[in-house]
């Protein structure tokens, strides 16, 4: 009992229990550093996953980068549109007021509306100016067809009886015709602007000056012309 004391308690057996007991600690910790690495490995792929997964766009990120950009085409066509209205509009090239290197949007819209508006006003002048030049022409091509029509007379019978009609007689068919016109023409005319004037001025020739009409009012002057000289 006393010898397994002292051996329990001799340097020797004492050293070989403390290695002993390094070794197992030494051999129980090995399994303890492999699972830390494994743990560790594990980790930085997750992290590795998680960070390539951010990189892919969510639908929302790419519903709000297609909304931005719809947007910014939108601003770009409006300020094109301002830009080609300024371009266009001779009083958009004319600086505000301030004096600004710029003008504002609502300046462009008002000169720009003021600008059509002075078109249409224009095209309505011009429209009205080119109606009283067709009755012009109207007016031109009746009269032509009336002297034609006198030449013509004239041609079919030159002179017969010609000494037979006195100048006073022939004066009479001529005052009596163009009385006849005037009374006509200052019951038709109105004279309050010079516009009024002429649109009342074509409208009598058209009426009155045909060559129908005139051919009655000649007729009628005629018969009256020679029941007077019947009746000296």
């Amino acid at each position: 009992m006393s010898g397994m004391k002292r051996e329990m308690s001799s340097p020797t057996g004492g050293s070989h229990s403390s290695f002993s007991f390094s070794r197992t600690s030494s051999t129980n910790s090995i399994p303890t550093a492999a699972g830390c690495t494994s743990s560790a490995s594990s980790a930085h792929n997750s992290e590795d996953e998680d960070s390539e997964s951010s990189k892919v766009p969510s639908y929302k990120d790419r519903r709000r980068e297609a909304h931005t950009v719809a947007e910014q085409k939108r601003r770009d066509a409006i300020k094109k549109g301002y830009d080609e209205l300024q371009n266009i509009v001779p009083t958009c090239h004319q600086q505000d007021s301030l004096g600004s290197q710029k003008i504002s949007k609502a300046t462009v819209l008002q000169r720009s509306i003021d600008y059509m508006q002075f078109l249409s006003n224009q095209k309505k002048k011009q429209e009205e100016e080119l109606e009283s030049l067709r009755k012009e022409v109207m007016a031109l091509k009746i009269m032509k067809a009336n002297y034609e029509h006198i030449v013509k007379t004239h041609q079919s019978s030159p002179s017969h009886g010609q000494n037979q009609v006195s100048d006073e007689v022939k004066f009479q068919v001529f005052r009596n015709t163009m009385d006849s016109l005037f009374h006509s023409f200052n019951s038709s005319i109105s004279v309050a602007n010079f516009a009024e004037l002429s649109a009342c001025v074509f409208s009598w020739l058209e009426e009155y000056c045909k060559p129908q009409t005139l051919r009655e009012l000649v007729l009628s002057v005629l018969h009256q012309a020679n029941a007077t000289v019947n009746n000296q």
